[in-house]
């Protein structure tokens, strides 16, 4: 192959391998610019999370307002309830807790308003699941206020919800209640505040509120890996310019 082909054929390579930094480059420029928007997005959800907790309770929502529900407009919204346990059998899910692990009770509830909702009505440990072991359901008319929390279908802790055995890995409103043969229930359930079980177990009132947002750092870490590739293609681009100017 003559100089003159072997040159071409480099510079041809030059020029695909640069084309592809430059996509590289904005494609990284362009995922960076999407964890800004979702850093946006994440800022605002805990801006409006931060504002339900601080207000007061208002009531829960009954079966007219079930299917506009969301995580964005309704997680974690203070709610009040107004009527009585149901005289049915408790549901246990897994939970990890700052107390350790343990489950969560949730027990079913029927509101004066007309619908039934499940209520968590707080944390046992592993040790003191069984019903005499902590206090019984409340009887009677009962008002109780808590967190507004989307239904957990599926499973959790990597573990399929186990009908069949009992077993729950999640607070799945729907399934729980087809088990319990409940019939219609609330997309959500409550999480009961420690006003209304103060305990000492079941204990109300333990509802984590966090938000992971590491956003920001996955925009710096996007934009550091667009501006390495924009560097080595402008690396390139001289290179190349001084070999031409050399021969």
């Amino acid at each position: 192959m003559s100089a003159g082909a072997e040159r071409r054929r480099g510079g041809a390579f030059q020029a695909i391998f640069i084309a592809g930094l430059c996509l590289i480059a904005l494609v990284c420029a362009g995922l960076g610019a999407w964890q800004i928007q979702r850093r946006s997005w994440k800022l605002d959800l805990i801006a409006h999370v931060e504002e339900r907790l601080r207000a007061a309770p208002v009531a829960a929502p009954g079966p007219a307002d079930w299917p506009a529900i969301s995580a964005q407009a309704d997680e974690y919204r203070r709610v009040a309830l107004q009527g009585r346990y149901l005289d049915a059998a408790e549901t246990l899910t897994m939970a990890v807790t700052e107390r350790g692990p343990g489950f969560w009770v949730l027990a079913p509830f029927r509101a004066d308003a007309g619908f039934t909702v499940l209520v968590n009505r707080g944390f046992v440990p592993e040790d003191r699941r069984a019903p005499e072991a902590r206090r019984k359901t409340p009887g009677g008319e009962t008002r109780l206020t808590g967190l507004l929390r989307l239904s957990e279908p599926g499973g959790g802790f990597l573990r399929s919800n186990d009908l069949a055995a009992g077993r729950w890995y999640s607070r799945d409103v729907a399934a729980i209640a087809s088990a319990r043969q409940l019939g219609p229930v609330a997309p959500y359930f409550v999480d009961a505040d420690a006003s209304a079980e103060p305990g000492p177990l079941p204990q109300g009132g333990m509802t984590q509120v966090s938000f992971r947002n590491s956003h920001l750092v996955y925009a710096l870490t996007w934009f550091c890996l667009a501006l390495m590739s924009a560097g080595a293609v402008t690396y390139l681009v001289r290179a190349g310019s001084d070999d031409v100017q050399v021969d």
